[in-house]
């Protein structure tokens, strides 16, 4: 029974059954920012298990893929992958533990047809319950052991969520594969048993705090391994020889010449390299680039995990692409989006193989000294400063260095190497520079007792607030500021947006009964007060007329026309991040913003740069969303209904309980095109953007670009400018700005033709002058010798003229000299049977500049140089006779 027979089998049970088969997520889980990448079958299910959606069907069942990182250090043994299938079965609050028990024992019997005798079970340790549903099954009472929770009891995915007992089913492969103790059973680590299929009885619901509270609904929650049930129905000791990983071996027999089982290390090797290109294409082609945080850092150690041990199978160079080209053939049956996505999938492969084949090239030599002159004296222990040296000089990951280093027998003291980390962080943070009006404002805030203070700039620009503290150059004053003094103002609430989230400060102008500030900043300080934490927003301005008191009443209002102009531009990233994920896929993810009133540029994750059609598409869809006039939309919700509404959330990001969603659509919300978790000031509807319009687009790093853009008035001005540029082009050529773009492509192509002809008289002149610097050929010990003053515009010329002399010569050695940009140029050219003899260009060019104040060199055939005295171009040409002679 193949694999794929094998899925099929098990969908098509429980098909029969009375569930609904769901295709696998992705390995990327929605919605869960707990969770770093689908860790089994049931984390899609997990709405459904707490109630918080509706599923299709109760009755459910799925092959999933799933991903672990706990083991990627054991991969390379007979049995631990981080990539694999599960096949699971789920009841959301329909049946649980007797028809679970009950089916999973009719499908290892009946349609697995395994030897009742070969199978042990487990169950948690008071669960009598499922210990009685196996006992009338005919299960021995001997073949039921009690396990604890360590075993036999599974915690949610992630930190939170639904979690309960257990019962495993076991494979017993025999006393002549265990360990020989008399203890020897299902929970045993060596290799006699095999767990095949876990029953999870979902009754809880757990917190972050570790706490249990009992779910309102039982759910079954299953799980087999399809690679392990594989390896079992197939005959085979591992799932490395199933037809999962044979095709991966024999790709890699073809590219090595080593065979599966040659020898340990051989072995090892192949099934780290085999195991990790497989988890690496799906990975990707579920849109997981390389990075070094988060999934992406998961990546690409298993990228670089790989080339590692690539090494011991003599592979040098890119090699992973082929083996994600098998598993694309082998799985894109079963999994299409592995075929959708195979262009980038090879890319990011072949992209990043390639920078990781410079770093080991670059420290591969190093390492070995390293490594002999450690064994001399006896040292197995890398320091955690020769690691810092090789991680911050080098660019070699200290994960990396740990892999190569235990190849070799060597560990790494990585406790040493945080605390070189550590001593790094601190000398940046003691580079930084703080403002000291800054660092005495957060002194001053914590002698205060000021509240946190209250945003309500959302539905209002203008407001009555008071003073609650006055500071000039940060410290609390009780003087009166007066007309052209700078001073800090903490409202009992405003209007007034502080920079944060990329989004600037609003300005304005607070005044009251005396005075008036004009307010050029706003910022937040993070203050404790009586145990309470929370944000007190400083707002900068200057004083511009009369004085101004603490405990002022004052009317807080903002500037309008600047707040619209940079809502513009904050909507606009919703409605820009929205259409990017549509045209280039659902992998892209904001990587940073900056929105100011006149422009916004904002960050992405994406290997590439969009191509003119690419471009164009999303600026067309953004502004027709613009013309659209959708409803934009805040409201404040817990976080978990935000997720749960379609907001996007990503893993690693801190979101409190309570959040802002902004969503973007129709105005009952009946159709959406954004919703984003965002503290930001927006418009109301979208046509008020106006007009939408890309300005670059650029790589900032591997792996992030960047979208610069401009809305409303800002495009307007762009689009003014350009007018402008375009009617002053056209008034040079004597045209209107219709025919401008024709008119230049005519006088382009007048004036190439007319460059060449030029080029072509040049060639014909300097031709002429080579011809009549063949009577000037000297003979020095048989040696044809040339060195002549030459016209020529380039240094392209002057070589096809030293060619042009070196084919009538046969052999000869050629020096040209020539003025380029009013500068002395020279070309030196010596024939194959005259370097043979040991006459060398580039020690004669180098003697022939330094006449002239330059030097230079090049190979033994050609070499040119270069220098600053024009006048000295003959002095220095006479001097090549010599140099022959010498």
């Amino acid at each position: 029974m193949n694999s794929n027979e094998l899925r099929d089998l098990f969908l098509r049970f429980f098909e029969e059954k009375g569930h609904t088969v769901l295709p696998s997520s992705s390995l990327v889980p929605h919605g869960d920012t707990t969770l770093l990448l689908t860790s089994a079958g049931m984390v899609q299910m997990k709405p459904y298990f707490v109630g918080e959606a509706t599923p299709p069907n109760r009755r459910l069942a799925s092959s999933q893929k799933c991903f672990r990182m706990t083991d990627i250090d054991c991969v390379g043994d007979a049995g631990h992958l981080t990539f694999f299938e599960m096949l699971g079965n789920f009841s959301v609050g329909d049946y649980f533990k007797k028809e679970s028990i009950e089916w999973a024992w009719e499908f290892v019997n009946e349609r697995l047809q395994l030897p009742k005798d070969r199978l042990w079970i487990t169950v948690f340790l008071d669960d009598d319950e499922a210990e009685g549903y196996w006992l009338d099954l005919g299960m021995p009472k001997e073949r039921i052991i009690r396990c604890d929770e360590k075993d036999n009891f599974w915690g949610p995915a992630g930190e939170t969520g639904p979690c309960g007992p257990c019962s495993e089913i076991h494979y017993d492969f025999g006393e002549g594969f265990g360990c020989g103790s008399p203890d020897c059973g299902p929970s045993c680590d060596c290799d006699r048993f095999s767990e095949i299929w876990n029953l999870v009885f979902t009754e809880y619901d757990q917190d972050v705090e570790g706490n249990r509270t009992a779910l309102k609904q039982k759910n079954i929650d299953t799980g087999m391994g399809l690679e392990r049930t594989a390896a079992l129905m197939q005959g085979k000791s591992t799932v490395y020889e199933t037809d999962l990983f044979m095709p991966l071996m024999n790709c890699l027999t073809e590219l090595t010449g080593h065979k599966y089982g040659e020898s340990d290390e051989v072995t090892r090797a192949m099934r780290v390299v085999a195991e990790h290109g497989r988890a690496m294409t799906f990975l990707i082609g579920d849109g997981v680039i390389p990075s070094n945080e988060g999934r992406g850092y998961v990546l690409r150690r298993l990228l670089r995990r790989s080339i590692i041990f690539s090494r011991k199978l003599g592979i040098r160079g890119p090699f992973l692409g082929d083996m994600a080209i098998v598993v694309i053939r082998e799985m894109n049956g079963v999994y299409p989006e592995l075929k959708q996505h195979r262009d980038k999938i090879l890319r990011v492969i072949n992209d990043e193989e390639m920078r990781f084949d410079e770093i080991i090239e670059f420290n591969m030599d190093l390492l070995q000294d390293y490594f002999t002159r450690a064994r001399g004296k006896g040292i197995t222990n890398i320091s955690g400063k020769d690691a810092f040296y090789y991680h911050d000089t080098r660019g070699l990951p200290v994960d990396v260095l740990r892999e190569i280093a235990e190849e070799e027998g060597f560990s790494v003291d990585l406790d040493g190497f945080e605390e070189e980390m550590e001593q790094q962080r601190e000398r940046a943070r003691a580079a930084q520079k703080f403002g000291l009006i800054d660092k005495t404002i957060q002194k001053t805030l914590e002698e205060l007792t000021v509240p946190p203070t209250p945003f309500v700039g959302y539905d209002t620009l203008s407001i009555n607030t008071r003073i609650l503290a006055l500071m000039i150059d940060g410290k609390t004053t009780w003087a009166n500021p007066h007309q052209g003094q700078e001073v800090e103002i903490i409202l009992d609430k405003t209007p007034f947006y502080a920079e944060m989230g990329g989004q600037v400060s609003d300005t304005g102008e607070i005044s009251g009964p005396t005075g008036r500030v004009e307010v050029y900043d706003v910022f937040q300080v993070q203050r404790i007060s009586n145990g309470e934490s929370g944000s007190a927003v400083i707002h900068k301005g200057r004083v511009v007329a009369g004085v101004i008191f603490p405990d002022d009443n004052v009317v807080a209002t903002v500037n309008e026309e600047r707040r619209l102009d940079i809502a513009r531009n904050h909507t606009a990233t919703h409605l820009l991040h929205a259409v990017l994920r549509k045209v280039l896929g659902d992998q892209v993810k904001q990587g940073g913003s900056f929105v100011a009133p006149d422009h916004f540029r904002f960050d992405y994750t994406h290997l590439i740069a969009m191509n003119k059609e690419e471009l164009a598409e999303v600026q067309k869809i953004v502004n027709e969303n613009i013309r659209r006039n959708y409803a934009v939309s805040g409201r404040g919700m817990p976080y978990q209904q935000a997720v749960e509404a379609g907001a996007l959330a990503f893993f690693g990001e801190k979101y409190g309980d309570v959040v802002r969603m902004v969503e973007i659509g129709t105005p009952d919300l009946s159709a959406k095109v954004s919703a984003e978790l965002c503290g930001g000031t927006h418009l109301r509807n979208t046509g008020e953007i106006g007009f939408f319009h890309i300005t670059s687009e650029k790589s900032i790093g591997s792996g992030l670009r960047r979208i610069e853009a401009v809305t409303g008035r800002g495009a307007e001005a762009l689009a003014e400018e350009r007018i402008s540029v375009l009617e002053n082009v056209a008034s040079q050529l004597e045209t209107n700005s219709v025919e401008a773009a024709e008119k230049l492509v005519l006088l382009i192509s007048e004036f190439n033709a007319e460059r060449k002809r030029a080029k072509e008289l040049e060639g014909e002149l300097l031709r002429k002058t080579a011809e009549s610097l063949l009577a000037e050929v000297k003979q020095v010990d048989g040696v044809n010798v040339l060195a002549g003053k030459v016209t020529a515009s380039n240094m392209e010329l002057l070589r096809e003229t030293g060619d042009w002399l070196k084919d009538k010569l046969g052999s000869a050695v050629i020096v040209l000299g020539v003025v380029v940009d009013g500068n002395p140029r020279f070309l030196a050219m010596v024939t194959p049977d005259l370097v043979d003899k040991g006459i060398h260009a580039g020690k004669i060019i180098k003697q022939v500049a330094q006449v002239a104040g330059g030097g230079g060199g090049g190979k033994p055939d050609m070499a040119q140089a270069g220098g600053k005295d024009k006048s000295k171009i003959d002095e220095a040409l006479k001097l090549v006779p010599r140099l022959v002679g010498k």
